[in-house]
């Protein structure tokens, strides 16, 4: 299945029990930026408003703009700060600036800009229209925002674009590391596929293998054209663009971020809120989800040479205290721990019944997760070898952040969302302390 294949698709019963809808509108390649004015023209808006960062405006903002002006469409400008956060003072400012008389928002920009652009779009009701300025992030289709909100990285809901634009003409203005970064989130789709398998294995979770061929293929594709990414060929910008375009409307399709999110992405969250807490340092989105991958790759082949064992499991969770864990959670994420801990009270994933529960099934399916990790998980030597190609960063200190904050970040990341991912599963067998001192 393609892009141009999704429209054939749209509300068409699937063998998962699900019927999957994406209403968007992908255009790619050279000159794909010519179906804008047609499609604002098709929703007959009058006024536009225009959202930007700083940045984006030079690459493609400002060129926008005179599209729209010299199409007779009056535009409203809103210009993010370069540095903008996704929180609670940029989105404030964006509707601040919104004109309640537009018809339709225009975006141009790629992860912060876009998460915004949905939130505002979300809040006044309007169609939106998203033109992406780098490849570098898997967020342009999916129903939801990447928000900091309190100090906790979450994932908001909001109306994903109707209309999404990436001209390979601006998508080759990117940054080296942009691109990078756009691979190194494809490259987080090698866990969260497996992670999505487990958790349907052990848990029951809702999974769709015809959405998970589909990121696969994707990544593939994205994989077979690496090498082209940094001369910005053709083939390997629209392959990295349309398999982030996928992944987003992947999400939309099975209602979650499973086939997209999975440990690898909590790494990247943890990065962030310490670094809104405490002011240590983060990088962009996909170079940390890229990072984040290698650690859990690094950990899934290292889970494969264990032996589960009952008793060390069920005494290791009757040995541990919520209570002195919370404190742990404060000390290392300050503020945001409390969204953390309090996630607790809905999710219960540290009762003692649930937990003799899950183990039960995990000896019982070990063979067949063992089985899903050799299918979906490549050889670290395999996984370094192409952030080699691309020239990306492998681990924490090419990006500033210290190693030493490993072991918390993934026992951390257990807390983080109400999903099955890695460190529940080690919690679960009483070896999460254990790997962690192994492995990191």
């Amino acid at each position: 299945m393609s892009l141009t294949e999704f429209n054939r698709v749209n509300g068409v019963p699937c063998d998962c029990g699900k019927e999957h809808f994406v209403p968007v509108k992908i255009y790619s390649g050279r000159h794909a930026l010519a179906k804008l004015i047609p499609e604002i023209e098709g929703y007959k808006a009058e006024k536009v408003f225009l959202l930007a960062d700083e940045i984006t405006y030079k690459v493609a903002g400002e060129r926008v703009k005179t599209m729209l002006e010299s199409a007779g469409i009056v535009c409203i400008c809103s210009i993010l700060d370069e540095c903008s956060e996704p929180d609670e003072k940029s989105v404030g400012s964006a509707i601040m600036h919104y004109d309640a008389s537009c018809d339709l928002i225009v975006a141009v920009g790629s992860g912060v800009v876009n998460d915004i652009g949905k939130i505002v779009a979300t809040t006044a009701n309007k169609p939106y229209i998203i033109v992406g300025t780098a490849p570098s992030m898997d967020g342009y289709a999916s129903a939801s925002s990447s928000m900091i909100r309190d100090g906790l990285k979450i994932s908001l809901p909001s109306k994903s674009a109707d209309v999404i634009i990436g001209d390979n003409e601006i998508l080759a203005t990117a940054p080296d590391k942009m691109l990078a970064a756009g691979l190194g989130d494809m490259l987080a789709k090698y866990v969260s596929i497996c992670e999505w398998r487990i958790s349907n294995l052990i848990t029951g979770e809702y999974y769709c293998e015809s959405i998970a061929s589909l990121v696969r293929k994707s990544l593939k594709k994205c994989i077979d054209n690496r090498d082209g990414l940094l001369l910005r060929e053709d083939a390997a910008l629209e392959s990295v663009f349309e398999g982030l375009v996928t992944c987003g409307a992947a999400m939309a399709f099975a209602g979650i971020s499973r086939p997209a999110s999975g440990v690898e992405h909590n790494f990247s969250h943890m990065w962030d809120m310490r670094s809104v807490e405490f002011g240590t340092a983060m990088d962009l989105h996909g170079i940390q989800c890229a990072i984040g991958t290698f650690y859990s790759i690094k950990a899934y082949h290292a889970l494969k040479k264990k032996i589960p064992n009952r008793e060390r499991a069920l005494a290791s969770v009757a040995d541990f205290d919520f209570d002195k864990w919370s404190e742990e959670l404060r000390a290392f994420l300050g503020k945001s721990a409390e969204a953390m801990i309090a996630l607790e009270g809905k999710e219960r994933k540290y009762d003692k019944a649930k937990h003799a529960a899950r183990l039960e099934i995990i000896l019982d399916k070990w063979d067949e997760m063992l089985a899903i990790i050799d299918e979906e998980i490549p050889s670290l030597e395999e996984y370094e070898a192409i952030l080699d190609s691309i020239k990306a960063p492998k681990t924490l200190p090419e990006i500033g952040i210290d190693p030493a904050t490993l072991p918390m970040a993934l026992k951390c990341s257990k807390d983080i969302r109400d999903k099955y991912i890695l460190p529940k599963l080690l919690w679960d067998l009483g070896m999460l302390d254990e790997l962690c001192e192994e492995i990191f």
